[in-house]
Order: structure tokens, then C-alpha cells, then sequence
């Protein structure tokens, strides 16, 4: 059964920073990339940072120069280092993975549980 859970999730102060995790479950075949996202209150989910196996990465504009994503292909795990957080980064955050679970299987899409975080002024 694949399983993204995530974890380091928390409140901090504005200015503040946070480091979240996400493992994957060992039935991954191969993973092609690794995200974050997040939904903030009343608003849609929107990606927050992807990366790829090669360690291409991709970023909101509203986080640039604030968050890092990582990787270690290895374990399966996925980062965010989250750095002068923001009000506006509250959300529940979630871990994604696109991945395939045997050498044939089709590329498959899948979803953690999601952490909170509160960022407070």
C-alpha cells in the first residue's frame, strides 16, 4: 500500500521557520517527482514547490527566495524548508508524489494526509 506521510508541521511567529518531511512508503517502484502543496482557509489547493528525481525544482512566486524543497531519492523523502514565514503561508499542507509503484505499472498520483501550519503575528 503506498503511503506519503508527512510530519514538522506546527505553529510559528511570523519571521519564523519550519521544516517539513515526507516519507514514502517502500512500495514506490520509482518516484518522478516529489511536491508540496498547500489550501489555505477558503481558498483552492495550489502547488507550492516540486521536484523531480534529477533534483529539478520549481517554486510558487509567493514563496521564492523563502522556501527550499529537497530531496534524498534514496529513502524517499521529500523536504520543505520553510524559512520568514508569513500570515499568508497558514494552510494544511500536503505531501505529493507521482510515481510508479512496479516497473510496468502506469504513472500513478498520490497524497498525504496533510500537515497544519499556523504562522501567527
Amino acid at each position: 500500500q503506498v503511503q506519503l506521510v508527512e510530519s514538522g508541521g506546527g505553529l510559528v511567529q511570523v519571521g519564523g521557520s519550519l521544516r517539513l518531511s515526507c516519507a514514502a512508503s517502500e512500495t514506490f517502484f520509482s518516484i518522478v517527482t516529489m511536491a508540496w502543496y498547500r489550501r489555505a482557509p477558503g481558498k483552492q489547493r495550489e502547488l507550492v514547490a516540486g521536484i523531480t528525481s534529477g533534483g529539478s525544482t520549481n517554486y510558487a512566486d509567493s514563496v521564492k527566495g523563502r522556501f527550499t524543497i529537497s530531496r534524498v531519492n534514496a529513502k524517499n523523502t521529500v523536504y520543505l524548508q520553510m524559512n520568514t514565514l508569513k500570515p499568508e503561508d497558514t494552510a494544511l499542507y500536503y505531501c505529493n508524489a507521482a510515481g510508479k509503484t512496479t516497473p510496468t505499472s502506469s504513472l500513478g498520483v498520490y497524497w498525504g494526509q496533510g500537515t497544519q501550519v499556523t504562522v501567527s503575528s
